[in-house]
């Protein structure tokens, strides 16, 4: 396949954010597009658009990870999403 995965990360300036952007950086591979959105500054309304309301939270090819509702995403969740893996 010759598709990539979008990753949208959207944060704002938190450690946990930081920590959340760091881990999908380091899963991340070359089918994977990584966008980051700092709500402090840019990507409000591309966050409007999915509903987000809190951060960290991730977005994989449109759909919002279930466990950035609850908790930070954690390495399996990312990785269950398919980051790290080519399409």
């Amino acid at each position: 396949m010759t598709g990539k995965r979008k990753v949208e990360v959207f944060v704002a300036g938190c450690p946990l954010c930081d920590e959340t952007v760091k881990l999908v950086n380091e899963l991340s591979c070359p089918r994977c597009d990584v966008i980051v959105y700092n709500l402090n500054e840019e990507g409000m309304n591309k966050a409007s658009e999915y509903g987000i309301n809190s951060v960290p939270t991730v977005v994989v090819d449109g759909k919002i990870l279930d466990c950035c509702a609850r908790r930070k995403p954690t390495e399996a969740d990312l990785k269950a999403a398919g980051i790290g893996t080519p399409l």
